[in-house]
């Protein structure tokens, strides 16, 4: 295999579980079964792609695939596997199959499962993304979407509320996390010079003697505990356990809660090794290590035993990695190794436990052994790993931890302090592993079990009989099995400080096996003492039980998403539109005012060099129009409207006066669908009337007034005197030259405006695009929610006349007058359906080279939509005409999205674009550019936001004769 063909793998790993997940989800609800066959061949898939990349990785070699994204910002698309993220990649793609296989028989046929499996694979592309993510930037936005996923995941079960509640821990805790390690990303890139994670990693005493490097570390080991629940964010994770059990097998053996101590480990050689790195990380992880045993020991549900078992033997790797010693790095990655394959066994067992009996409160579960012997014997296995028992692979990282612990890494208390934790936390550590063996396969004959116990299928336990056998076959001939892939991520991440280490299952009679020795005797020694009181107790540890860390964070939630939004709401919030507008534009005149006082800026003085008459008297008529719609805004609102679009007119003459042609064509069409829109809003707001014989205005309103007229002014004042002093000053050097000399030769058109829009700058606008489709659904919910005022659903005053004279006339229908007002424009406004259609199409294909282009086209077209709907009703036009905006703005924003992706096939940064000439048969040469496809994309969606918005309103008109009649009946029946 050549490198070319490697690095393309690369790219197919990350992007295969995407794909796999897309198809998921488009699957039927009741195809569960190609869905778990979809999701085990893309599981297969990504296992068989990274078995076949190892001979790329060994001794320290890193294998890259790059895509230009913003070369000069180091901002790049980069793939990076070595090593220790080939070691990751490994676990995550051979653990997801198991579990992929496991939950094939696992999930109910009632769920959704097809969801579930898209869900899953996603996830799997986030983690595989991000432990293979050469970027610091990209790091970060593979972390977050881990958070994302995870949080779907957690709440899968939507309908349980123990699942909402943890989900929505998960993403909180985790989210806040991943905003901190962001901004720490942002500052090592700063210190460094670069987010290239090659360069980071070759930056160690840059970052280290940098007077940054507190904030830096804070920041990122706060993304990292919080990941991996670590003291004090351990609480997330016990209350995620709501989630299915092939979620938890997966995202708390190898993957989601790994993520923390992945970076811990990837970061280790360029932050560890300082005071500060001792103390944080080894405070956190020495309190999660014996904090989290402790609490295990205490728990009856069988989730909730692992999860807090997940968080301590996550405390142990952190302990290891704060120590700064070459050899505890390898015991870090060496247990993180051994844990993802015995925990994820241990929770795939307990879901069988939960899945055959109904129940996980050990309080209820006994005797199982009898009932399923082949579960039980796995279960024990991984237990006994979990406990740290010789000749299983759990046992060598734990010596491996003690033989760190007891070694002089600093002289002080803490340091002092890691052996007796350490022996302390295995002795917990054997005590429940202990109790989950005892307490659910031995005793007495389990009663009142909600179902029959007896084993699962065999395809549901093969994949726990090969991660136990993977347990064995480690612990016992360690250095022939997983040697050489320790020693492949060790050397990844060490490099020149890889220390000798040896991977013997016998090292004699030392301290850290007589350490082993005892928590094992002590261990069992305190699981005989305290088993009666175990077998009956509630659960939570004594002491600690009132303690709770969800009680703790949904106070924290409450105070600052309630109590505190609700202090600042009333101090300085209000729900008219007015004051929120007032302090809007005094914030806008102090920002702008307090620079420009502070440099002491002087105005250009006001020089008349004559002036055209004509532009004079259109500014005139302008500026009475926008006076004019302030002075009517309250009580004439149409009247308002008129004024206003009258303003937008003379803006768009403007521009034409300007020598601004593609500005004022989209100012004129957007006018014109804003225009039309409020007014169709209008019809829906509650009525005002102006009382002519009301009383003087008191002396608050004028005052109040008079306040607003004097922010107005100055708003305006203000910004004519900035534009003036600008446009009269000499011109620095611009980039105005830049784009029109290579609009042509580069972009492939003529309309520079246009270039700069889909070309230079494309992303600002794919930016753009994206939000107009977020503000169309959030306008579309809205409209959807909203419920006009009763004095507002009464037809207007013309259609009740109308309707009254067709009453009159028996021969006539009702609503026939209506139709034959309307009937010849209605007839026109059909007509021009297609001729608005073939305009914005004429506007599109010229948009490169003369005025026009995407955004043009799409408010053209929505405009042919507005004349159906106002001149046939929305009944008429919806049935006819079948309307799918949310297809349009989806079709919109992925042809945008491939047009920028394309240009990667071809080597080139996102949204690189091409232009050439193609000499067609009888109509000769033309120019093709690859942008129009890019412009296609917001033509789509810039026609489906438009047309939503119109949707939303127009469904007011048929909502509003039935709430209508509901009110008369209702006043009727009140009135009587």
């Amino acid at each position: 295999m050549t490198i070319e063909i490697a690095q393309n793998l690369l790219l197919l790993l990350v992007l295969t579980p995407f794909v796999g997940s897309l198809i998921a989800i488009s699957l039927p609800s009741d195809r569960s079964s190609l869905a778990a066959w979809l999701s085990g061949s893309v599981a297969f898939l990504c296992l068989a792609i990274t078995t076949s990349l190892y001979v790329f990785v060994i001794e320290g070699r890193v294998l890259r695939y790059d895509v230009a994204w913003i070369p000069q910002y180091g901002l790049n698309f980069t793939l990076r596997m070595d090593g220790f993220s080939w070691l990751f990649s490994a676990l995550i793609s051979a653990i997801a199959l198991m579990v992929v296989v496991y939950a094939r028989y696992y999930m109910s046929a009632e769920d959704p499962v097809p969801r579930f499996f898209s869900l899953f694979l996603a996830f799997m592309g986030a983690m595989l993304g991000l432990v293979l993510s050469g970027n610091l930037i990209l790091l970060s936005i593979f972390w977050e979407l881990t958070s994302i996923i995870s949080f779907l995941l957690i709440g899968y079960w939507y309908h349980n509320a123990n699942a909402r509640d943890g989900a929505r821990m998960a993403l909180t805790v985790t989210g806040t996390g991943g905003l901190s390690l962001f901004v720490g990303l942002l500052l090592v890139g700063h210190v460094v010079g670069s987010y290239d994670l090659d360069v980071v990693l070759a930056s160690g005493d840059t970052i280290r003697n940098h007077p940054l490097y507190l904030p830096i570390l804070v920041l990122v080991l706060m993304g990292a505990l919080t990941k991996s629940a670590q003291f004090p964010f351990h609480f997330w994770l016990p209350h995620a356990m709501a989630a299915p059990t092939p979620v938890s097998a997966f995202l708390h053996s190898a993957t989601l809660v790994k993520a923390g101590v992945f970076l811990l480990t990837r970061f280790w050689p360029v932050m560890a090794g300082t005071d500060a790195w001792f103390w944080l990380v080894g405070l956190a992880g020495l309190s999660t290590l014996l904090l989290s045993a402790y609490f295990a020991i205490f728990q009856q549900d069988l989730k909730g035993l692992l999860a807090y078992s997940t968080i301590s033997h996550l405390g142990l790797i952190t302990v290891l990695l704060s120590l700064g010693s070459p050899l505890a790095a390898v015991a870090a990655i060496f247990h993180t190794m051994n844990h993802a394959i015995f925990k994820a066994s241990l929770f795939m067992a307990a879901g069988i436990i939960d899945h055959e009996t109904g129940t996980r409160d050990m309080r209820r579960l006994s005797g199982l052994f009898k009932y399923m012997p082949i579960t039980a014997t796995l279960a024990m296995v991984a237990s006994a790993s979990m406990a740290g028992v010789p000749l299983l692979n759990g046992f060598l990282s734990k010596e491996m931890f003690f033989a760190e612990a007891i070694e002089t890494h600093r002289i002080n208390l803490l340091d002092t302090l890691t052996p007796y934790v350490a022996t302390l936390a295995s002795l917990f550590a054997v005590t429940y592993s202990l109790r989950f063996i005892y307490a659910v396969f031995f005793g007495p004959k389990p009663h009142d079990l909600p179902s029959e116990p007896h084993e699962p299928p065999h395809w549901m336990i093969a994949p726990i009989g090969f991660l136990v056998l993977a347990c064995l076959v480690i612990g016992i001939v360690p250095s022939l099995t997983i040697g050489p892939l320790l020693h492949t991520a060790v050397v990844s991440v060490l490099r020149d400080a890889t220390p000798v280490y040896s991977l013997a299952v016998w090292h004699g009679w030392n301290l850290p096996f007589f350490m082993s020795l005892f928590a094992l005797v002590a261990g069992i020694l305190l699981y005989v003492v305290m088993r009666p009181y175990l077998a009956t107790s509630v659960e939570g540890p004594p002491y600690f039980r009132r303690l709770q860390g969800q009680r703790i964070f949904e106070r924290i939630l409450v105070t600052l998403s309630w109590k505190w939004a609700r202090m600042v709401e009333m101090k300085a919030g209000t729900r008219r539109l007015q004051p929120q507008m007032r302090l809007l534009v005094f914030a806008a005149i102090a920002a702008a005012a307090t620079p420009l006082l502070w440099g002491r800026f002087q105005p250009a003085d006001i020089v008349f060099r004559g002036i055209d008459p004509v532009f004079a008297i259109l500014w005139l008529i302008g500026m009475a129009c926008a006076i004019g719609a302030a002075y009517q805004a309250k009580f004439h609102r149409l009247a308002a409207l008129v004024l206003l679009g009258g303003a937008g007119l003379v803006t768009c003459i403007t521009f034409v006066w300007l020598s601004a042609p593609d500005l004022a064509l989209t100012q004129l069409l957007v006018e014109i669908v804003t225009t039309v829109l409020i007014l169709l809003g209008l019809r829906w707001l509650p009525k005002r009337f102006e009382k002519p014989d009301a009383e003087a205005m008191s002396i608050g309103v004028r005052i109040r007034r008079l306040r607003d007229l004097v922010i107005a002014v100055t708003a305006g004042v203000g910004l004519m005197l900035i534009s003036y002093t600008v446009m009269t000053r000499p011109m620095p050097e611009t980039i105005s030259s830049y784009f029109l000399e290579r609009a042509y030769s580069e972009g492939g058109g003529t309309n520079v405006v246009n270039v700069i829009l889909v070309d230079f700058r494309g992303f600002d606008t794919f930016g753009e695009i994206a939000v107009l489709a977020i503000v169309a659904l959030t306008v579309f919910s809205l409209l959807l929610r909203f419920r006009p005022a009763a004095e507002s659903l009464e037809r207007p005053e013309q259609q009740r006349v109308q309707n009254a004279f067709d009453a009159r006339h028996p021969e006539r229908e009702s609503g026939e007058s209506v139709a034959e007002y309307l009937h010849i424009p209605s007839v026109i406004m059909r007509w021009l359906f297609p001729v608005i259609g073939m305009f914005a199409a004429f506007l599109f294909f010229r948009g490169h080279d003369l005025p026009g282009g995407g955004f043009a086209a799409g408010i053209a077209l929505s405009i042919a939509f507005i004349l159906q709907y106002m001149s046939s009703g929305t009944r008429w036009v919806e049935e006819r005409l079948r309307i799918h905006p949310l297809r349009w703005m989806s079709i919109g924003i992925l042809v945008a999205t491939a047009t920028g992706l394309g240009s990667w096939i071809f080597g080139y940064p996102f949204l690189t674009t091409h232009s050439r000439y193609a000499d067609l048969p009888l109509i000769g040469e033309i120019p093709l550019a690859s942008a129009i496809l890019f412009d296609l994309g917001v033509f789509s969606l810039v026609t489906g936001a438009t047309v939503l918005i119109l949707i939303a309103l127009a469904h007011q008109s048929v909502r509003s004769p039935r709430a209508h009649m509901r009110s008369v009946r209702l006043s009727t029946k009140e009135k009587s």
